[in-house]
């Protein structure tokens, strides 16, 4: 990475045409006069994706993948490019402010002791998505989060650990991760820890990624200084918020389902492996195992 421009946007898309309009619509008005840059990597879509960038956004820098390379791969080749001081690591199903951009850019000014940042991040309802600030899943963390003790006791400081529910929504904190889906990081740091685990195809890669950046001291952080629209779900069509705006297929689905379960087990294996004992681990790889079970089945009995 070449430092020339301040800000480099990164959006991966497959098979995510509609949503990625409105997205490149919404970072148009958002980035106006502010020097940057805009890559979509292609994972080989089918929906004409390819066709409608280079109509209608001849600005963006479109990288067409022949095949689907996952969502580590891809960012990881524009990183590669980006000439931002900043990078903002952007999901297809999202919608920027007007004022979302600056108002990031100016917070990270002000605060050289952050690497990585996060707005507020909401879903279409208006509530928050709650993955937009996380503390890494311990296997006590994951157990709530699964369980549905989370919900039960919504705000405990004991079980609401995970998606950090005890805070408030409205004030800023230092967070262990935030969500992939909206990532603004300081260029400087990614030098020093790296790109994305390309282990990680689809999901768990924004959470190793901020493991790998906690690591070498750096901060990450929530802030409420302005808000982005999430269609959590559009891409892959296994969350509920908008699953129903998903054109993914059953196979797609399923696929999701299984990397986002091998994913939480390569997280835990990679992290957490030699600080449990093995009954611990046995028990949490078993969890995993049974939930992936679980979500195929929903899947193949919602047809």
């Amino acid at each position: 990475m070449q430092v020339k421009l301040l800000l480099s946007v990164i959006i991966v898309s497959y098979n995510t045409k509609e949503l990625l309009k409105d997205c490149l619509d919404s970072i148009q008005l958002s980035i106006e006069g502010i020097e940057g840059e805009i890559f979509v990597v292609d994972n080989n879509s089918s929906d004409n994706t390819i066709s409608l960038i280079k109509a209608k956004y001849k600005w963006v820098k479109l990288i067409e993948n022949k095949s689907n390379l996952g969502f580590s791969k891809a960012n990881n080749i524009a990183i590669k490019k980006a000439k931002g001081k900043y990078l903002l690591i952007l999901n297809p199903d999202t919608k920027l402010r007007k004022d979302t951009i600056s108002k990031m850019i100016n917070f990270m000014q002000s605060r050289d002791e952050i690497a990585v940042t996060t707005c507020r991040v909401e879903l279409p309802s208006g509530s928050m998505d709650r993955d937009c600030r996380r503390h890494f899943p311990t296997p006590w963390r994951a157990f709530a989060h699964f369980s549905g003790l989370s919900k039960i006791f919504s705000g405990s400081k004991i079980f609401d650990q995970y998606q950090m529910g005890y805070l408030s929504e409205n004030t800023e904190h230092e967070v262990d991760s935030c969500v992939g889906a909206f990532m603004f990081i300081r260029a400087s740091a990614i030098k020093k820890v790296g790109l994305f685990d390309e282990d990680f195809f689809f999901y768990g890669e924004d959470l190793d990624w901020c493991w790998r950046f906690k690591q070498l001291g750096y901060k990450i952080v929530y802030t409420p200084v302005t808000k982005i629209i999430h269609y959590k779900g559009a891409a892959s069509g296994i969350k509920p918020p908008s699953a129903h705006l998903s054109k993914a297929t059953i196979e797609s689905k399923k696929r999701a389902v299984v990397e986002s379960t091998r994913a939480m087990e390569l997280f835990y294996q990679k992290h957490y492996t030699d600080k449990y004992p093995r009954l611990i681990t046995w028990s949490v790889i078993l969890s995993v195992k049974l939930l992936e079970k679980y979500r195929l089945f929903k899947i193949s009995h919602s047809l």
